[in-house]
């Protein structure tokens, strides 16, 4: 049984909180002394530069990736070496990557319920049943007996997000989602995404999409050379950012 650790505010529980959180790849320093706090229901957005630690800093939260030093703490779980509190944590936060990662061999059905059965144990009519829900939620259940490479890259996105939250998540990571596909393909994950923020999932997304941003998040953190520049709700750093980096980078990205 994992202690959950009591949080700064019992009014406003933190989904997810990082501080001083350092990460390095022997001696190139990917995140430097990232503080981050996520509430329930919230939607943060973090954008920045090619190589500015985004991905990098989601992926330590379900521990893809081991920061050095600093804390994170999900639920009120901090996560460290013991594989315990790992496990608690990865059961409580989804993950969407840039590629998809299905499995070739199995059709979307069984992606989808493979984790049900062998980390939930959910009997196979459960999991079926779970996952044709999900597959209506992302609009493609006339593809639950298809295999991944039948479908569009839009397609596969929208299952491997059936797919996550076939695990009843409460937090939602998202790593560039839409990086991969063709520009016609973007709007159907992207809708589908919004879909979720209007349901109140927690929900972190690296993303470029800057529309996305603008319409469902409740922060933007940009981030430039592992650490945050800087970091508002989207009308403030959008309109009117404080730091020259944020004017920069913005100025390339939105004209």
């Amino acid at each position: 049984m994992i202690e959950t650790l009591p949080l700064p505010d019992a009014q406003r529980p933190f989904a997810v909180e990082l501080s001083d959180v350092n990460k390095s790849y022997g001696t190139y320093h990917v995140l430097h002394d990232v503080s981050l706090r996520v509430g329930q229901g919230e939607r943060v957005v973090i954008c920045g530069p090619s190589g500015s630690g985004k991905s990098t800093l989601i992926r330590c939260i379900n521990r893809l990736e081991t920061h050095q030093s600093g804390r994170i703490v999900v639920n009120g779980v901090e996560l460290t070496d013991e594989n315990s509190r790992i496990d608690h944590v990865r059961r409580d936060v989804g993950m969407v990557f840039q590629h998809f990662n299905l499995f070739p061999h199995l059709t979307v059905l069984q992606n989808c319920t493979l984790a049900q059965r062998w980390v939930r144990k959910r009997q196979q009519s459960e999991a079926v049943d779970i996952a044709m829900a999900f597959l209506k939620r992302v609009r493609i259940p006339e593809k639950a007996h298809r295999y991944p490479g039948e479908l569009s890259g839009g397609q596969q996105q929208r299952v491997a997000i059936a797919r996550a939250l076939c695990m009843t998540p409460g937090i939602m990571l998202f790593d560039e989602p839409t990086s991969a596909l063709d520009p016609e393909m973007v709007k159907e994950v992207l809708d589908t995404m919004v879909g979720l923020a209007e349901d109140g999932m927690t929900m972190i997304c690296v993303t470029h999409e800057m529309g996305f941003a603008r319409q469902v998040a409740s922060e933007v953190v940009f981030m430039d050379e592992g650490r945050i520049i800087e970091k508002g709700a989207p009308e403030a750093l959008f309109g009117s950012p404080s730091h020259e980096r944020t004017k920069r980078f913005l100025s390339n990205l939105l004209h």
